[in-house]
């Protein structure tokens, strides 16, 4: 089954804001990123992960008139959360996919400390539920 792990970031988490880190604490926060890639590429479990860029350079589009883009800055500033990265994996069961969530959670942050950030573990559907 595939599961997609979303890394949140924002105010509600807790986490200082990346950009006020020691180099040193990123650098190391970035090689725990890559170990945690190359684990999954060897256990066969690793499908794609990608890192996003801030929220400042995101755009809201939506079809206007004729289907024409309408586009708009985003997130808005009400918005507490926002997605920083992502990994699909593809792995025997749900609690597996809860268990590398947890292992990448503890990824270091300032001072190497565990940042135990959310991680959100959700199912990558292959169609639409039987019952439709």
């Amino acid at each position: 089954m595939k599961y997609m792990l979303l890394m949140q970031f924002g105010p509600q988490s807790g986490l200082p804001p990346i950009d006020t880190w020691p180099p040193q604490d990123l650098k190391a926060h970035i090689a725990f990123m890559h170990e945690a890639n190359g684990r999954l590429v060897e256990a066969g479990e690793f499908v794609d992960a990608q890192g996003l860029a801030d929220p400042g350079q995101a755009r809201i589009v939506r079809a206007g008139d004729g289907g024409a883009p309408v586009i708009t800055d985003g997130p808005y500033p009400e918005t507490k959360e926002f997605l920083v990265g992502y990994w699909i994996v593809d792995c025997e069961s749900p609690e597996r996919a809860i268990d590398l969530a947890a292992y990448v959670s503890a990824a270091p942050g300032p001072g190497g400390r565990p940042l135990n950030m959310p991680i959100e573990v959700r199912q990558v559907m292959s169609g639409p539920p039987e019952e439709l």
